[in-house]
């Protein structure tokens, strides 16, 4: 009984001394507690005994059947990778799953459109015909343009004017907007405007009335200008042309230019005004600056002051009097022309020409003084032959013919002024004005006073000899006897009176008249053989000198014209009126 209780007592002792023995090592446990002591001891190498036992055991099974070993293990391996694989293809599924959705509803929407586009497709089909005519609108409209044909171009655009109201763009009351009709208005605008520009270029083209009111009447069913902006572009176009006109025009030649710009002027001035006035007829107030707030009248007076800058311009640069003449007459008539559309312009031409006229006097007489010196500084003061002509040239000669004295072939200084007066005075009998009267003989006796200073000059910065002293004296006295009075006598010729204007300036020659007074002591040749003295009849009965210088051997001889560039035919009632 002793021993009973001690084992048990060992047992539960033992329980609760490895209270870490699983289950299965329980009945071990027990058994171990069970044995004796000799016994226990005993039991490691029991243990190590069936241990080895165990092992050879194990070891033998493993070379029979490691076959089935390896191969399990490969197994394994294989089931492990598998499981990996079908986790992540699980996730990447799950994953998808939203995408396929998506897709799948897309899909459907697709499938919607497409039913949707074959069922518009469909009825495109069936309206084929009609969209194809309409898209050839724009192509038809500019071959129409193209061609001439603008009635039936301005019907294409009326046409299209009205699809586009009938299907107007997107708005709130019209959700759904038709493309092909935008697209068909925009190139239907384009063309129109290419319609627009080639009509405003025939206005910039040489057309008569009838094509105007065509083209005013395209233009006012084009509905793109308001009624003044139509006239304006009306005047802006005829003017273009007319710009163009004269840029063709060579202005290098002025007298060519000029007269190309007044005959343009003349004639087509007249014609836009006449064209603007039967076209835009329809005043109601009865006044027609009222109605176009002066447009006409500006643009004619516009018109009018550059025709008159340009005569400002080109007439200096003409260097005749006949060429002044001739342009002075044509602006006249162009003017008297013009005056029956309220253009009348005849007022403003005088200070033009008559400036003109002076500045083309006053640089002949500056280039006749400039010569004079010129030919005075290189004279040589050596006797020249004297020259005579029968006397009966002068019988033959007419009054009014106004001859250089031949006397004056003897002092070429002298001889070269009187022709440059002379030439002077030509160009200035074309176109005389009676209000440049004073002016223009106080520029002759500017050019007088000049010669005279000049000579006076000469006197004191020379030293003359005895034989050369007298020579230049006997030219100061051809001066204030013949050339003097010549010059008059000229003048006289293209004014009335004009004689009076000249002489009466004698005192532009007394420091001469002293010099010669002082050397009256030495003994002077004889400065005119056998001078005659003709009484001129010419505006006032004014006397006028004509001395001929003759030898001893020809006193009977009187001296014909000097130069016959240098005649002046005066046309007595012509020179008056210029």
């Amino acid at each position: 009984m002793e021993t009973e209780n001690a084992d048990e007592l060992a047992s539960s002792t033992a329980a609760t001394l490895l209270p870490l023995a699983s289950a299965a090592q329980q009945p071990y446990v027990s058994e171990l507690l069970s044995f004796t002591l000799d016994r226990l001891n005993k039991e490691p190498e029991l243990l190590q005994v069936d241990a080895e036992r165990i092992r050879r055991q194990i070891q033998e099974v493993a070379v029979g059947n490691y076959r089935a070993f390896i191969a399990a293990a490969d197994a394994l391996l294989a089931i492990r990778e598998e499981v990996s694989s079908i986790d992540k293809h699980l996730e990447s599924l799950i994953s998808e799953i939203p995408n396929l959705t998506s897709g799948c509803t897309e899909f459907i929407e697709s499938a919607e459109q497409i039913l949707e586009e074959r069922k518009m497709n469909q009825i495109l089909l069936t309206n084929h015909s009609t969209l194809l005519d309409l898209l050839e609108i724009p192509q038809l409209m500019d071959t129409c343009v193209r061609n001439g044909n603008y009635d039936e171009a301005l019907d294409l655009e009326a046409f299209v004017a009205k699809l586009s109201t009938m299907h107007p763009k997107q708005t709130l009351f019209f959700p759904h907007r038709i493309p092909v009709i935008q697209a068909l208005v925009a190139e239907v605008r384009r063309t129109t405007q290419s319609l627009l520009s080639q009509l405003l270029q025939k206005l910039r083209s040489n057309i008569q009335l009838p094509e105007c009111l065509r083209i005013i009447g395209y233009l006012r069913r084009i509905g793109v200008f308001s009624e003044y902006e139509m006239r304006l572009q009306f005047l802006r176009c005829r003017e273009a042309w007319l710009t163009g006109i004269l840029e063709d025009l060579d202005q290098r030649n002025a007298y060519e230019y000029l007269k190309g710009m007044i005959n343009c002027h003349r004639t087509h001035l007249f014609d836009v005004v006449n064209q603007y006035r039967a076209i835009f007829a329809d005043d109601t107030s009865g006044s027609e600056e009222n109605y176009d707030s002066g447009l006409l009248f500006s643009w004619s007076m516009h018109q009018i002051t550059s025709h008159l800058k340009t005569l400002k311009i080109m007439l200096p640069k003409i260097t005749e009097g006949g060429s002044l003449s001739n342009i002075l007459e044509q602006c006249m008539y162009c003017a008297m022309g013009l005056g029956w559309v309220g253009m009348d312009f005849r007022g403003l031409l005088p200070p033009l020409f008559e400036e003109a006229v002076l500045n083309l006097f006053s640089k002949n007489m500056a280039t006749a003084v400039d010569n004079f010196q010129l030919v005075l500084d290189s004279h040589r003061w050596v006797p020249l032959p004297a020259v005579g002509f029968p006397a009966s040239t002068i019988g033959e000669e007419s009054q009014e013919d106004v001859t250089p004295p031949s006397y004056l072939m003897e002092h070429p200084p002298l001889a070269v002024f009187v022709n440059g007066v002379s030439a002077a005075m030509n160009e200035l009998r074309h176109c005389a004005p009676l209000s440049l009267k004073q002016v223009i003989a106080q520029e002759l006796i500017k050019g007088l006073q000049a010669v005279s200073d000049s000579l006076l000059r000469y006197n004191t910065t020379r030293m003359l000899k005895d034989n050369e002293s007298g020579l230049f004296l006997q030219l100061c006295r051809a001066f204030i006897e013949v050339a003097y009075p010549h010059c008059a006598t000229c003048f006289g010729r293209c004014y009335p009176g004009g004689v009076t204007l000249i002489l009466d300036a004698k005192n532009l020659y007394d420091g001469i008249g002293r010099l010669l007074t002082v050397s009256s002591s030495r003994e002077l040749p004889k400065t005119v053989s056998n001078a005659e003295e003709k009484t001129i009849t010419e505006n006032g009965d004014m006397p006028a000198l004509e001395n001929g210088a003759t030898s001893d051997a020809d006193k009977d001889q009187k001296s014909p014209s000097l130069i016959s560039n240098e005649k002046q035919h005066s046309e007595g009632e012509a020179e008056q009126n210029n």
